[in-house]
């Protein structure tokens, strides 16, 4: 089942992962390259380039700001769960939403863990952590499609760039190993 919501709610919860429109010159070259297997290497190259600190960034930076972008992801998609499960009445659907939120709330915790990692380069436990972060929003997909509830696409959309940022800013990782 599928809700529909009003379009100032579909405002609402989504979110331009950019944070917002000026994009810098970086290395296109270096991003490129890091970025070059992704489906999706467009949402994974804007995600950067509108970093400021993009501009002069090593491929350290490049994944830093990746997973900047996937927090930014994780806290959306945790807002969204929670707009979700205050405007749907069915009690199973209402706690898995609000499992999901809470879920993302600590996707988001190992996000900010992964990076203090990644920090003092200890890529096995950052790539660790970016996995353990994946898994939650995996779970919380799973669970909601249990339930044969359709998510609403702005939230689908959020869930597969970070799904898809997660993925590259491990390719990257473990190509420090």
């Amino acid at each position: 089942m599928e809700i529909i919501l009003p379009l100032f709610l579909l405002i609402s919860i989504s979110f331009n992962y950019m944070g917002h429109r000026n994009l810098v010159s970086a290395d296109n070259t270096l991003i490129k390259t890091q970025y070059h297997n992704a489906e999706v290497p467009e949402a994974c190259i804007q995600c950067v380039k509108s970093n400021p600190r993009s501009q002069s960034v090593d491929k350290i930076g490049i994944a830093t700001i990746a997973i900047t972008c996937i927090s930014n992801k994780a806290m959306t998609l945790e807002s969204n769960m929670t707009v979700l499960a205050l405007s749907v009445h069915d009690k199973d659907l209402k706690l898995v939403l609000q499992d999901c939120q809470k879920e993302l709330f600590n996707a988001k915790t190992n996000l900010t863990t992964a990076m203090d990692r990644l920090k003092s380069k200890d890529y096995d436990q950052t790539n660790y952590l970016l996995n353990h972060a994946l898994q939650k929003e995996f779970d919380c997909k799973k669970n909601v499609g249990d339930l044969q509830y359709t998510l609403p696409t702005t939230v689908l959309n959020d869930m597969t760039i970070y799904e898809e940022l997660s993925e590259v800013a491990m390719r990257i990782i473990d190509r420090f190993l």
